[in-house]
């Protein structure tokens, strides 16, 4: 059966070489998409969006196939299978109106990972490692390498790059403005290329990876608090910022000054009380909470609490 339908793709896309594109509605977008490129030699061009995929446009041989999944996006606050095999898990239901998505991803089994030469039509994206380790490769800068738990690379607009490996239980927090955004492919070059450039901008920004074990602790905004900056705001000229938030005393509490920035906060470690006149709210490990601009906020923070703080203009601009 699978030769015959094979066959049958193979003439439809012969049919339509010469024109510029046949969509074709399915129910599994992952199943279709390797079905039209394992089976009928397609080659995949796009994919939107990463954490729960609705269209793909793959070509053979001049033809373009749009393949679209049936129904409604699959958003809450379960895990959804998105590109390449990951999982994903919405921890901003909200996202900010569009403007910015906060994911939490994982691989389970870890190992190869099947992923591709690719880049993001994004305005910001931020990657924390929360767990594990995982192997990547980005454009201009230099070999493969790791990044473990703790480690963060600012990924600026349109920067090839590929996940290669992952460790087993591999997570990953994600911050990408704006929340939906199309993935292309590069099939024209390979990773990793002989340029380095590490000085090299994308859409005014630059390549930035944080090694946590490098760190410099210094003070937060708040006293009591100690603050290690994972580069963002140098490299993306001052677009966004983050920073990880650490306090070791008990039961700290503090009264935070308000920013004209919307703020993300993500648990890493221990838990927090937020107090905002909307009300008051308990946040456990990997939990988030979205600060709007001009927020005046009391932060209680219990014993060894850690945050990732990631601060960013509300929308954020290219």
């Amino acid at each position: 059966m699978a030769r015959v339908l094979s066959a049958q793709r193979r003439d439809s896309l012969a049919s339509v070489s010469e024109t510029s594109a046949i969509t074709l509605p399915c129910t599994d977008l992952a199943k279709a998409i390797e079905f039209f490129t394992r089976e009928l030699d397609c080659r995949l061009d796009a994919i939107f969006p990463a954490d729960d995929p609705r269209w793909a446009e793959l070509s053979r041989e001049g033809a373009r196939i749009r393949l679209e999944r049936a129904g409604e996006a699959r958003r809450g606050t379960g895990w959804i299978e998105g590109r390449a095999g990951m999982l994903y898990r919405d921890l901003v239901p909200s996202r900010l109106g569009g403007h910015a998505i906060v994911s939490h991803l994982k691989i389970p089994k870890g190992g190869e990972v099947p992923d591709y030469v690719h880049f993001h039509d994004v305005a910001l994206q931020l990657i924390y490692c929360r767990k594990g380790w995982v192997k990547v490769v980005y454009e201009d800068q230099g070999p493969p390498f790791q990044l473990v738990a703790g480690d963060a690379v600012l990924q600026p607009p349109g920067i090839r790059h590929r996940v290669l490996e992952a460790s087993p239980g591999l997570e990953i927090f994600e911050v990408s403005s704006p929340a939906e955004h199309v993935t292309r492919v590069d099939h024209a070059l390979a990773l990793p290329n002989e340029r380095g450039d590490a000085s090299r901008r994308w859409g005014g920004q630059r390549f930035v990876r944080h090694v946590a074990s490098e760190a410099k602790w210094v003070t937060w905004r708040a006293p009591g608090f100690v603050q290690r900056d994972l580069g963002v705001g140098e490299a993306s000229e001052q677009r966004a910022s983050a920073v990880v938030v650490k306090r070791r005393s008990p039961f700290k509490s503090i009264e935070l000054a308000p920013l004209d920035r919307s703020v993300i906060w993500i648990v890493l470690e221990g838990g927090v009380v937020v107090r905002e006149d909307a009300g008051v709210r308990t946040l456990g490990r990997d939990d988030a909470h979205v600060l709007a601009p001009g927020s005046e906020v009391e932060l209680e923070a219990w014993a060894e609490a850690e945050l990732l703080e990631v601060v960013l203009p509300h929308p954020v601009s290219a």
